[in-house]
């Protein structure tokens, strides 16, 4: 046996965090995912998202099961802004997520608790098989900086200003080996250098 504890009000804080991201974007749309049909803790889950999301008027909450939400990033990933989960769905679906975008290599992660700044830090983690051989896509990394800027010290414009620079070196075909497909590939240093001269 082993067990997935969580409290109220654990649930409570993480929800809060999801609904007052997804306010400040666009679509105003958060997804709770759980898996209410089978475990307590998502029962429990679910009952207090809901509580949570009365406090958002603004922002519309759906709730999904885990193995659709799994369906749906692959089948119709657009349809998503804001997933809010537990640590273990959270764990799987952000790496189906990079598949789904393509790499590892592209994935920030923030680590949000109630006062800034908070723990920021790229997916992928260390990969320390291919470690100073010019290999890493840095992407993660600097789009892990955008996400310093915005959520933990409050500027949204240079965090913009780094995103758009990153979509832009990937859409003039700046690539690392992740990405290539056995197409050419820029090196660490290079890619950041693509990103670098676009950033205005």
């Amino acid at each position: 046996m082993d067990t997935l504890p969580y409290s109220a009000g654990e649930v409570r804080r993480v929800v809060r965090k999801a609904c007052q991201i997804a306010r400040a974007r666009p679509r105003h749309k958060v997804t709770s995912v759980d898996k209410a049909n089978v475990l307590e803790t998502s029962r429990l889950w679910r009952e207090v998202a809901a509580e949570v999301a009365r406090e958002f008027p603004d922002v519309t909450m759906e709730h999904m099961l885990v193995d659709n939400c799994a369906l749906q990033l692959v089948y119709n990933p657009q349809r998503f802004d804001v997933i809010v989960t537990d640590n273990m769905f959270g764990d799987i679906l952000s790496d189906e997520a990079a598949g789904v975008v393509g790499s590892l290599g592209l994935m920030p992660s923030a680590s949000l608790g109630e006062q800034p700044p908070g723990l920021f830090e790229p997916v992928h983690g260390t990969a320390p098989d291919i470690a100073g051989r010019g290999l890493a896509n840095p992407l993660a990394a600097i789009l892990t900086g955008a996400l310093l800027l915005r959520h933990g010290l409050g500027l949204e414009a240079p965090a913009a200003a780094i995103e758009a620079a990153v979509q832009q070196a990937l859409k003039d075909g700046q690539r690392t080996a992740d990405l290539a497909g056995g197409r050419p590939a820029l090196g660490t240093a290079a890619m950041a250098d693509a990103v670098l001269a676009r950033l205005h």
